[in-house]
């Protein structure tokens, strides 16, 4: 018997109703994945479109940041630069740097001691080394406090009053005997100018 027929039951007569007889197909049938939705073709260029802009003003975002910073009107000052950092602008000015002392006051004042660093300095119009104590202060409140203390020190070192040299820029003062070259002292004072910042730590 072909297993694909399919037979009505039997009536109370024993015959079976010709139209009870039907073939059914053996042919297996697949089921078909799911499908994704279908999206209007309008829909896609406004999705393409709104993404375009959020990253066009997440890029301007970005861009404005950095302008603000590159163009940023008070910058911080700078502060004063250290002994070496005075010493380095000596030589770049052409002012030849030897012998550095540190806590060298030229006297026993226990408060200069610690601020002050000796050196011997050439160049320019001042062919002849001279010994030159230099007071550097933390911050122009204590510059302003004990700048006269640094005269009052100088007289242990210095020999000849007339021509005592000092040169001062807040929070720095430098000082030794004279004469300086007039050319040699005007490249302290503006090495001085300098590296002093804005006078303050």
């Amino acid at each position: 018997m072909d297993a694909s027929v399919w037979r009505s039951p039997v009536t109370d007569d024993g015959t079976r109703p010709a139209s009870y007889v039907t073939r059914v197909s053996r042919r297996p049938v697949v089921a078909s994945g799911s499908m994704p939705p279908d999206v209007p073709s309008a829909a896609r260029p406004r999705a393409r479109g709104a993404a375009l802009a959020v990253a066009m003003l997440t890029i301007a975002a970005v861009f404005i940041a950095g302008c603000s910073v590159v163009v940023d009107p008070n910058p911080p000052s700078p502060t004063p630069a250290d002994f070496g950092g005075i010493a380095a602008a000596l030589v770049q000015a052409g002012i030849k740097v030897v012998h550095p002392v540190a806590a060298d006051a030229g006297c026993q004042d226990r408060v200069l001691v610690p601020t002050a660093i000796s050196f011997e300095a050439s160049g320019l119009d001042q062919p002849t080394p001279v010994k030159i104590y230099t007071y550097l202060f933390a911050d122009r409140a204590t510059f302003e406090r004990l700048r006269t203390t640094v005269d009052s020190c100088a007289r242990s070192y210095v020999t000849d009053p007339e021509t005592y040299e000092s040169a001062e820029q807040s929070p720095y003062v430098i000082a030794g005997q004279g004469p300086w070259g007039p050319q040699f002292k005007a490249k302290l004072r503006e090495v001085l100018a300098v590296t002093a910042g804005n006078g303050d730590s």
